[in-house]
C-alpha cells in the first residue's frame, strides 16, 4: 500500500469516494452527494502541516486520508482534524488500519500536537479503531444529526502527541 500526496486532478476520485459512504449514513452528515466544485474550497484549505493523502495499491486508489486544518483559526493550527475515507471495495481489508498507522507515523514531521475525530456514536467500528491506537473519548454530542428520521449522537475522540 502506498501513501502519495493528493493533487488537483485527484478530486473527482476523492468526492467519488466520499459519495459511495453518504447512502450509509454512516460516516457523514452529508445526505446528498456533492460535486467537485462543492469540495473546491476544501481542498485547497489543505497545506504542508495539513496533508491530503491518496491511498493506492497496485494502481488501484484505495481511499483517501487527510488532516484538516481544525476549526480554521491561527491558535489551532497544531491541532487537525483526521478524516479517512475508504472506496467501497476497500472496505474491511484493514485498510483503515493502516491510514490511520500511516498518519500517526506523519504527525512529528509535520508538527501536529493533537488529532480530534468526529465519529457518529452507531459507528462502532471506526470508534474501535480509533480507541485501539489509543484516541480517547473528549465530548459527546448527544442526538446532534438527523439521518433519515434518526436522531444520532457525535463523539469527539481526540489523542495528543506532544
Amino acid at each position: 500500500m502506498e501513501f502519495r500526496l493528493a493533487q488537483k486532478t485527484d478530486l473527482p476520485t476523492i468526492v467519488d469516494i466520499y459519495n459511495q459512504i453518504i447512502p450509509s449514513r454512516l460516516a457523514t452528515a452529508d445526505l446528498e452527494p456533492i460535486t467537485v466544485a462543492d469540495r473546491q474550497v476544501w481542498f485547497d484549505a489543505f497545506d504542508a502541516r495539513h496533508p491530503l493523502w491518496m491511498i493506492e495499491a497496485e494502481g488501484q486508489t484505495l481511499g483517501w486520508v487527510g488532516l484538516e486544518p481544525f476549526y480554521g483559526r491561527k491558535a489551532y493550527e497544531y491541532t487537525a482534524e483526521i478524516a479517512i475515507y475508504l472506496d467501497e471495495k476497500a472496505r474491511g481489508k484493514k485498510v483503515g488500519t493502516q491510514a490511520l498507522e500511516f498518519v500517526l507515523n506523519q504527525v512529528n514531521d509535520l508538527g501536529i500536537s493533537a488529532i480530534v475525530a468526529y465519529i457518529f456514536g452507531h459507528n462502532r467500528p471506526s470508534l474501535a479503531l480509533f480507541e485501539k491506537y489509543g484516541f480517547e473519548r473528549w465530548g459527546h454530542l448527544p442526538q446532534v444529526a438527523q439521518l433519515d428520521g434518526q436522531k444520532r449522537d457525535l463523539e469527539i475522540l481526540g489523542r495528543r502527541f506532544d
